[in-house]
């Protein structure tokens, strides 16, 4: 990857617009769209506050993060179980407190993979989750998508509805249970429902359908025109996770995806549009 000081990628944003969420009509306008995965991560350390601004910044219409436990209760945000591939400690976070993985530099990895010094990649710590709502909600286009690794979503809702959130977020993860419990405790909370490649999308369809979830999502490698077709003859959108290279990118917004996971969302929404003039 090419080097950057990643601090300075911002400047090179494109804007996208995203209408707002209103009711459940506009619920389903604003499902669909470019989602940041883990934030602009092929850029920025994943699921730091520096790779969420960067989604931001770069007008993604969504920026996703994943969120775990601590010892003492804290909701905070990892893709990982441990602080072992990001971190330069490796903690299990369901066994450890907030202020113990406050120490970890979660920048480390990224640091080392693309040969960049501490001054063009500084340290970066783990956010609460209330942490990264709070920089969403300082601007009203960009969405937050929660993906929860654990059974914690009473817990995310609750910060969700604690800091008046509930109309900038959506939940995301292959769990039926998780993203019933979604539509159990906040049903006006969209969820996107993530499939493998291989996936029956009729049966899919009828659980989505059955569960109020408006986002059927499957791996990019089981996408098919077909398989949008009767999504969307569902009423539900479709989408994709997740997809950086052009020619992947390309192919899916021929074939009319709603909505995509990229690590790289500058690149997506450049190429929405050179194809959408």
């Amino acid at each position: 990857m090419k080097k950057l000081n990643f601090f300075l990628l911002a400047a090179l944003a494109v804007p996208f617009a995203v209408s707002a969420q209103k009711s459940k009509v506009d619920t389903m306008a604003v499902v669909a769209g470019v989602t940041a995965h883990r934030g602009y991560s092929i850029a920025y350390p994943e699921n730091t506050l520096a790779s969420f601004q960067a989604g931001i910044d770069a007008h993604a219409d969504w920026v996703e993060l994943d969120i775990h436990k601590t010892k003492d209760g804290q909701i905070i945000v990892s893709h990982d179980a441990t602080t072992k591939r990001t971190g330069d400690k490796d903690l299990v976070i369901a066994n450890t407190t907030w202020d113990e993985l406050k120490q970890v530099d979660v920048a480390t990895d990224f640091r080392k993979r693309n040969g960049l010094t501490l001054e063009q990649c500084p340290v970066q710590h783990m956010p609460l989750l209330k942490d990264a709502i709070a920089l969403i909600m300082k601007q009203k286009r960009t969405h937050l998508s929660i993906q929860p690794k654990a059974d914690i979503v009473a817990d995310a809702i609750a910060i969700v509805k604690a800091e008046n959130a509930e109309k900038m977020v959506g939940f995301n993860d292959g769990s039926l249970k998780y993203m019933s419990d979604v539509k159990t405790l906040a049903p006006q909370i969209p969820v996107f429902w993530d499939r493998l490649p291989t996936t029956d999308v009729d049966d899919d369809i009828r659980v989505a359908k059955e569960k109020g979830f408006e986002t059927i999502v499957v791996h990019y490698k089981g996408i098919t025109s077909e398989k949008i077709g009767k999504i969307h003859a569902a009423n539900l959108k479709a989408g994709a996770w997740t997809v950086d290279e052009r020619a992947d990118l390309e192919n899916l917004e021929k074939m009319g995806i709603d909505r995509i996971y990229t690590d790289d969302p500058k690149l997506l929404i450049t190429i929405k549009k050179e194809l959408h003039k």
